[in-house]
C-alpha cells in the first residue's frame, strides 16, 4: 500500500513520514510518501494530477491545511481555497483514479455549545472563518465521494520542532515570571505521533465515514500549559518557576472566536482501534522527553 500524504513539513505530515515502512494487516510493507506545497498545491487540479501520476498512491491523506485561525477572519479567500477547493479537487482525483481519501477535520466546525463529548453526527455550526472553511472542505469530500471517505476530526495538535502551543508555552515560560492563559476553553490536547499511528490504524481496518480521533480526556488550554510547566521543570526543560494562572476569554480577545467546548466523542473510534488512545498528559510527556524547539 502506497500512501501520499499532503502538507509535506507539517506536524501531521511529518509524524506520518516517520512511520514509514509500517506493516499493514500485520504483514508486506507500506509506503508513505509526504509532499509539502512545492511538489504539491492541493488547490491546483494539475498539481494534483501530476502527483497522482508520479506517485500512484493507493490512498491520500490530506494534512494540507490553512491553520492560521485568526488570520483567516480577514484572509477568507486564501482559507476558503486552502480548506474548502483543495479537498474538493483532491476528492475528484481520487474518484478519477479509485483511490481512498483521507480528509483531516478539525473540533472548530462545531459551535462550541455542547456540554458532553460531541458525537460525529452532531449538527456543524462554525463560528469562526477557519472553522467554516473547514467544514466547507468536508462536505466538499463527501458531496463527491459520499460515505467512502475517511474524515477524521481531530483537535489541539502539536509536536516537537514545530510551532505551536506547547513551543509558545515554553517560550513565554521560559522569559516571564507570570503567564496567563485561557481557563474557560475545553478540548483535547492530541500528539501528532498518536494522531499519525492511529490514522494508519484505521486506514488498514478500511475506515470510512466521519470519525473522531484525539488523546484521551478532557483539558483547558490552562490545564495544558500548567501540564506543560509541570513536567517540563521535572525533565529540566524549564530553568526557573514560572506561574501560570487562570484567564477568561473575554480577558483575551482575539480576531476568531474559538468553540467554549471542542471534546470530541471518540467511543466508535476506540471501539476500531480495540482500545483508548493513551492519556493526553502521557502523549505530552512522551513528546516533551525529545523536545525541540521550531529552529
Amino acid at each position: 500500500m502506497k500512501i501520499l500524504v499532503t502538507g509535506g513539513g507539517g506536524q501531521l505530515a511529518t509524524a506520518l513520514a516517520g512511520l514509514d515502512g509500517w506493516s499493514p494487516n500485520g504483514g508486506g510493507h507500506g509506503a508513505i510518501v509526504a509532499r509539502g506545497i512545492a511538489d504539491l498545491d492541493i488547490t491546483s487540479p494539475d498539481d494534483i494530477a501530476r502527483a497522482f501520476r508520479h506517485h500512484q498512491p493507493d490512498v491520500v491523506i490530506n494534512a494540507a491545511a490553512y491553520t492560521a485561525v485568526d488570520a483567516a477572519e480577514t484572509d477568507v479567500k486564501t482559507a476558503m481555497s486552502i480548506n474548502a477547493d483543495g479537498p474538493r479537487h483532491l476528492a475528484s482525483a481520487c474518484r478519477t483514479n479509485d483511490v481512498r481519501l483521507v480528509q483531516i477535520s478539525t473540533d472548530f466546525v462545531f459551535d462550541g455549545t455542547a456540554h458532553s463529548p460531541i458525537p460525529t453526527g452532531a449538527p456543524t455550526g462554525a463560528i469562526s472563518n477557519y472553522g467554516l472553511s473547514k467544514e466547507r472542505g468536508d462536505d466538499a469530500v463527501r458531496e463527491v465521494l459520499g460515505e467512502d471517505a475517511l474524515i477524521v476530526r481531530t483537535a489541539w495538535v502539536y509536536a516537537s520542532g514545530h510551532p505551536n502551543f506547547v513551543a509558545s508555552m515554553l517560550r513565554l515560560m521560559r522569559s516571564r515570571e507570570e503567564i496567563g492563559v485561557v481557563s474557560d476553553q475545553l478540548g483535547t490536547p492530541t500528539w501528532s505521533m498518536t494522531l499519525a499511528s492511529s490514522l494508519l490504524e484505521m486506514i488498514d481496518r478500511d475506515a470510512a465515514g466521519t470519525w473522531h480521533l484525539t488523546d484521551s480526556g478532557v483539558a483547558s488550554w490552562y490545564d495544558f500549559a500548567v501540564a506543560i510547566r509541570e513536567i517540563s521543570e521535572d525533565i529540566g526543560l524549564m530553568t526557573h518557576r514560572c506561574e501560570v494562572r487562570p484567564i477568561r476569554t473575554i480577558d483575551f480577545p482575539t480576531p476568531a472566536r474559538r468553540p467554549a467546548y471542542g471534546v470530541l466523542d471518540k467511543t466508535s473510534t476506540f471501539e476500531l482501534l480495540g482500545g483508548p488512545t493513551p492519556h493526553w498528559r502521557e502523549s505530552l510527556a512522551r513528546c516533551l522527553s525529545e523536545w525541540s524547539d521550531p529552529t
